[in-house]
């Protein structure tokens, strides 16, 4: 071999090393949780549900979001769902936590965890759940959008819209938003034409989900609520007055804080928090 071929030969190699081939698709009738990382599903192995019936403070909307994720579950028609409000009161948990649920009373549901910064990629993604044929959250976390909001929530938007065209029946969009309406207030609004249109535009996007769960701040005495509940089904010492002394410090009130509470105290007496 001449030594031009040789060092072809091993360029390509070296090139083979740093992009490896891509893995196999992964097995999408299976699993509990999926990621999308903008070019193919990948399985999430450690997926882990909160337990329904811990989540404490927010029995409507738990019990709204699980009754509509047993209907998709079961193939009977489902909404989109928008969950919205205070940080660190339980929307992503309670999506987690309905997702264990159904599976634990027989469901074949799976989660599909999709970030907002690849919503250029839905269609691609959607496609390879139709194709599944089975029912699937395609869940987005914290989705917001800021000035340059137009072409991703308008993409979004139009999923919507297209209910079982675009997804089939049986993907749903659950999404959670420090907002009730996905868009800052301030944006602004300096449309030549019809100004109008752009408040009607930002508003929409929210309108085009079918159920919208509200989570709102907590009072002191749901707070300590939430404590206790973490604290008997660990087994630890709780004292409320302590609590509440916890989130003061930590100026908030929410599930958050009253788990990382919980952590702090099982810290502080030595006992693990995995059952």
């Amino acid at each position: 071999m001449s030594d031009t071929a040789t060092l072809l030969t091993r360029i390509a190699e070296a090139l083979e090393r740093i992009a490896p081939p891509p893995l196999p698709p992964a097995d999408l009738g299976s699993h509990a949780a999926y990621r999308w990382n903008g070019t193919a599903i990948e399985v999430i192995h450690d997926f882990a549900a909160p337990d329904y019936e811990l989540l404490t403070g927010i029995d409507a909307q738990k019990a709204a979001c699980l009754d509509n994720t047993r209907r998709l579950s079961q193939g009977l028609p489902a909404h989109d769902v928008l969950l919205w409000g205070a940080r660190g009161t339980g929307k992503s948990a309670t999506v987690a936590a309905c997702i264990g649920k159904v599976r634990e009373d027989g469901g074949t549901i799976g989660l599909v965890d999709f970030a907002s910064s690849d919503l250029h990629s839905l269609p691609v993604l959607l496609g390879q759940l139709r194709a599944a044929e089975r029912p699937f959250i395609l869940f987005l976390d914290d989705l917001g959008f800021d000035e340059n909001f137009v072409g991703d929530a308008r993409a979004l938007r139009s999923i919507l819209q297209g209910g079982a065209t675009a997804r089939g029946g049986l993907v749903r969009l659950y999404a959670t938003s420090n907002r009730r309406h996905i868009v800052a207030r301030n944006l602004s609004e300096n449309d030549p034409v019809n100004p109008r249109d752009v408040a009607d535009d930002k508003l929409a996007l929210a309108d085009r989900f079918g159920l919208s769960l509200g989570f709102h701040a907590l009072d002191q005495d749901t707070y300590v609520e939430i404590v206790k509940a973490y604290a008997d089904r660990f087994g630890l010492p709780f004292a409320p007055d302590q609590a509440v002394q916890w989130s003061t410090q930590r100026g908030s009130r929410s599930g958050r804080v009253a788990w990382q509470y919980i952590v702090e105290l099982a810290g502080r007496v030595g006992k693990s928090l995995t059952q």
